[in-house]
C-alpha cells in the first residue's frame, strides 16, 4: 500500500490536493474577512459644504445624517456670550472624566446668522481659561466652515455644573445655551471650526461614519469554497482506494498461486 500512496503517478495527486485544499482555505478566509467587515461602521462619503441652516434647526432633534456634516456659518461672532465648556480634550471623541493635564477648554462662541439666529462654534481649545487667546474673537462679518455635531447630554451638568465658575459650562447643551442666552433662538448642536480661530488649537473632529451592513453573500461564497474544499478530499481519498484496489488486483493476479490455479 505504501509503494502504491508513494508512487510517481500519486505523488502528483497528492501536491495537487494540497494546493488545492490550501487555495479554497485561504479563498474561504477572504470571503469570511469580507463578510465581517461589511458588518464595521466605516467612513461615509462626505459631502460638499452647505449652509449650517439647512441642517442644523430649531426647535427639532438633528437627524443622524447630519452628524459629521461638512457646514458654513456666515454672520457676526457675539463675544458677550462667550463661554468655555470645562473640562475637554482636543478631541470631540475624547473621554471625559478628572481633571488632567490634557484637559483644557473648548472656546464656544455663537456666530448669529442673518436671520437671527445663533449657532454655537467651538472655535478651537486651549490649556487654560486665561490663555490670550480666548479673548481674541474675530470682529465683523466671518465665515466659519466646519463640522455639524449634536448637542450633549446634560446628566454631568446637574452633578457638576455648580462648582463651575461663570461663563463656563460643561455640556454643549441646546437646552441649557437657550437658558444663558435668553431671549435667543439657538439652532440644535454645534459646530466645530476647521481651521480653528486665531492661535487656538484645532479640536479634532471625525467626518460622518455609518454603520455597515453584513453582506451575507460573501458569507455564502465563503462556505462555498470550504465545500469544494472538502469535495477535492473527497476526490482524492475515492482516486488513491480505486489506485489502491487496482495495485492489489494486480498483485494478486501475479502471484504464483494464482498463475499455477490457471
Amino acid at each position: 500500500m505504501l509503494r502504491t500512496l508513494f508512487s510517481p503517478r500519486l505523488l502528483g495527486l497528492h501536491l495537487l490536493t494540497i494546493g488545492v485544499l490550501v487555495a479554497f482555505i485561504l479563498l474561504g478566509r477572504w470571503q469570511l474577512g469580507v463578510f465581517q467587515d461589511s458588518g464595521k461602521p466605516h467612513s461615509a462619503t462626505d459631502p460638499a459644504p452647505v449652509p449650517v441652516a439647512t441642517l442644523a434647526r430649531t426647535g427639532a432633534q438633528m437627524s443622524g445624517e447630519a452628524v459629521g456634516r461638512q457646514v458654513t456659518a456666515e454672520g457676526v461672532y457675539e463675544a458677550g456670550r462667550q463661554l468655555l465648556v470645562a473640562d475637554r480634550r482636543a478631541d470631540v471623541d475624547a473621554p471625559g472624566g478628572n481633571v488632567s493635564r490634557d484637559h483644557g477648554y473648548w472656546v464656544l462662541t455663537p456666530i448669529r446668522l442673518d436671520d437671527g439666529t445663533l449657532v454655537p462654534i467651538v472655535r478651537g481649545w486651549v490649556a487654560k481659561a486665561d490663555d490670550p487667546a480666548v479673548a481674541a474673537v474675530p470682529q465683523g462679518r466671518v465665515t466659519v466652515a466646519g463640522r455639524l455635531r449634536p448637542q450633549q447630554g446634560t446628566d454631568s451638568v446637574q452633578r457638576r455644573a455648580e462648582g463651575l465658575p461663570a461663563g463656563q459650562v460643561q455640556t454643549i447643551s441646546t437646552g441649557e445655551l437657550i437658558n444663558l442666552w435668553t431671549g435667543q433662538q439657538v439652532r440644535t448642536g454645534y459646530v466645530v471650526a476647521q481651521p480653528p480661530s486665531g492661535s487656538l488649537t484645532q479640536v479634532k473632529v471625525a467626518p460622518p461614519v455609518v454603520g455597515g451592513t453584513l453582506t451575507w453573500r460573501n458569507l455564502a461564497y465563503a462556505a462555498n469554497w470550504w465545500i469544494f474544499a472538502g469535495f477535492a478530499v473527497f476526490m482524492w481519498f475515492h482516486f488513491v482506494r480505486d489506485a489502491v484496489r487496482s495495485d492489489r488486483d494486480r498483485e494478486k493476479s501475479s502471484s504464483p498461486e494464482m498463475v499455477l490455479e490457471g
